[in-house]
């Protein structure tokens, strides 16, 4: 994993003055042009246009699954599949949501810890279903029924999994370096063994 990490971006991201001019053109938020993801996406804005739309939609616009819920997904994709993109900018999305470190850094292993509720525990388990069997099983679908009452949710939810693990193959495919100045797997540096 840290080879692949430190062989270099596959598309150098564009300037932070070409992005933003990529993405006003796009009609995105120029918000999302300083982000290396972006500066490499926004070489193809229509797919960049797209992607942030979700984005949009989940994190902002319309969602229903609790944030607290969507993070913890999104760190656990983020660990499982080793993506240090997608762990270090949502550690700070998290952090900034006020979920406490001890609840991020659980969903490394979560199984084995204490500090999580029965609601974290169904969405961890459909997430690693989701990843390891491309779909979330019968007992995680049911245990997530119980903590999200509605269609919409449990909708947003299987979305969720699938953009953000989508994001970490990204990710790690066009090698996206984080930006500049930013540590790698906060909060102490430990990376998933792969």
């Amino acid at each position: 994993m840290h080879a692949m990490a430190d062989a270099g971006p596959r598309v150098a991201p564009l300037s932070l003055d070409e992005a933003t001019r990529a993405a006003k053109a796009a009609g995105l938020s120029e918000q999302m042009a300083p982000l290396n993801v972006f500066r490499v996406l926004l070489h193809h804005p229509a797919v960049a246009e797209e992607l942030v739309s979700t984005l949009t939609t989940l994190l902002f616009r319309g969602n229903r699954l609790d944030a607290r819920l969507r993070e913890l997904i999104i760190m656990r994709i983020g660990w499982r599949t080793g993506s240090v993109y997608e762990w270090t900018q949502h550690w700070r999305v998290a952090r900034g949501l006020d979920i406490p470190e001890a609840d991020l850094t659980a969903t490394r292993d979560w199984r084995g810890a204490a500090n999580l509720s029965d609601a974290d525990r169904a969405v961890l388990q459909a997430t690693d279903d989701t990843l390891d069997a491309g779909m979330i099983g019968d007992a995680a679908w049911q245990a997530c029924c119980r903590h999200l009452p509605t269609e919409v949710e449990r909708i947003e939810l299987v979305v969720a999994i699938g953009n953000w693990t989508m994001f970490s193959q990204l990710l790690r495919s066009l090698r996206i370096p984080l930006e500049d100045g930013v540590a790698a797997w906060p909060p102490d540096g430990k990376a998933p063994q792969r």
